[in-house]
């Protein structure tokens, strides 16, 4: 393999392994801030108790998310120094961005959230937490738009010719809210969410299994579905919203997405199937005309397929195709999981019901699946360009850099990954077992104050 393809090889490990942590915190910020604003409004102990729990396990996250996020920087200057330089401007931008409104924002209050319960007032500390939070959504969010240039430039004027070329920006807002910036936002957001959420379920379910901490068991699974329903809900919305955007902007990523090869009246959706790139077909289950009415509401209008596109501005199909449909699989098993315990919780049963809370357990990988092939689709869908339209991939690689070297690094990043996930595993295995710490307080007493 040429210094191209392994040069993306280690981005995309340094990133999926990367984006394991982030999402946890943000997901983690945002039940933070509603356990903790339970507590404020009820006064009641135990949500003061649950918020701690879970602000410990936010710390290991965020820890592991800041470490791990370093190293995508260096790749950068090292193995895409033609890249770096042609977005320097458009991206300088928007990551000073990041580092005044998100690092700025966490570092300043980390410490309290953290440290601060018994220290500072309970107003105080609340505030912190929020900004804690907002401040890891702020990160995403100017991750996310710079991102999203990528997908869809706008905003630019061209300076230089060749490989001297470079972006700079001529409308920041433009540039800020590129035509795909929106959707992708609130798309990522949601799937943050929902991976905060499920592993509050997974954990209440595992003390549930255990017979332990029971009524902390009970308001982190009462919340922690509600949460999902709600969230499943929205970001259904937001995918039909999204797909819309990608048909617009970027039809060759939709045509792969979908296995699209003739562009055809009535355009079906494929449920689930395979690829065969040879004689450019799907084999599997399709739905005629689906495809159509969800992305022009109309069963007629053909999507356009991949035979209007050129040859060499093709993207891989069968890894688009099927990273895009693993994570449509996981939103559904998401919604199978959090229906089926909701409706167990009503009826008081789910305390019982083993299946079930085996289920929710192990539910915790779900999002955690759908953001990696997400990402897939999203940057593989892109290719062969590095920028839409714009620079190829290729064209953006360092022009000293050697496969041998990026070889050599993979291997590197490979052993320290592992050790660094399996210290993961480790500490956040030992938080669980150890449990929230108990405080002293009788809910009956607590009742009757109220």
């Amino acid at each position: 393999m040429d210094a191209v393809i392994l040069s993306r090889i280690q981005f995309a490990l340094t990133s999926g392994f990367h984006y394991i942590y982030p999402p946890m915190s943000i997901g983690l910020g945002l039940m933070l801030v509603i356990f903790e604003g339970i507590y404020m409004r009820t006064k009641n102990p135990l949500y003061k108790q649950i918020a701690k729990f879970w602000t410990k396990i936010f710390a290991l996250t965020f820890a592991l998310g800041v470490a791990t996020g370093l190293v995508q920087l260096f790749g950068f200057g090292t193995n895409w120094a033609r890249y770096s330089r042609f977005v320097g401007d458009v991206f300088g931008s928007a990551l000073a961005a990041e580092g005044i409104f998100a690092f700025f924002l966490e570092a300043g209050f980390l410490g309290l959230m953290l440290f601060g319960w018994e220290r500072v007032s309970p107003k105080l500390h609340y505030i912190s937490t929020v900004c804690v939070a907002a401040g890891a959504h702020f990160s995403a969010i100017w991750i996310v738009i710079a991102n999203s240039w990528m997908q869809t430039p706008a905003g630019y004027e061209i300076l230089g010719q060749g490989l001297q070329a470079k972006a700079v920006v001529s409308n920041f807002k433009e540039m800020l809210l590129n035509p795909s910036a929106i959707d992708r936002l609130v798309h990522v957001l949601l799937g943050c969410w929902l991976t905060g959420i499920f592993l509050v379920l997974s954990v209440a379910a595992y003390y549930q299994i255990k017979k332990q901490h029971k009524d902390f068991v009970e308001k982190n699974l009462k919340i922690g579905l509600w949460m999902a329903g709600i969230v499943l809900v929205l970001q259904l919305i937001s995918a039909d919203s999204t797909s819309k955007g990608v048909a617009k902007d970027q039809p060759a990523k939709l045509a792969a997405m979908e296995g699209v090869y003739k562009t055809a009246a009535s355009t079906p959706l494929t449920l689930f199937g395979w690829v065969d790139t040879k004689t450019e077909e799907v084999r599997g289950i399709q739905v005629p005309g689906l495809l159509s009415f969800l992305v022009y509401r109309d069963f007629k209008t053909p999507v356009p397929g991949l035979d209007q596109i050129p040859l060499d501005e093709r993207p891989p199909v069968q890894t688009v195709f099927q990273a895009f449909h693993v994570m449509i699989a996981m939103w559904v098993l998401m919604a199978a999981a959090t229906l089926a315990s909701g409706y167990l919780l009503w009826k008081k049963k789910l305390a019982k019901h083993k299946i079930a809370l085996w289920a929710l357990i192990l539910s915790v990988f779900l999002p955690h699946i759908a953001n990696q092939a997400g990402w897939i689709t999203a940057e593989v869908g892109r290719q062969p360009w590095i920028v839409y339209g714009l620079l190829k991939t290729s064209e953006g690689v360092s022009p000293t850099i050697e496969a041998k070297q990026v070889a050599f690094s993979i291997g590197l990043f490979l052993v320290v990954y592992a050790l660094l996930f399996a210290l993961f595993i480790f500490l956040i295995d030992r938080k669980i077992k150890h449990g929230p710490k108990e405080e002293a307080f009788d809910e009956t007493v607590f009742r009757d104050q109220i």
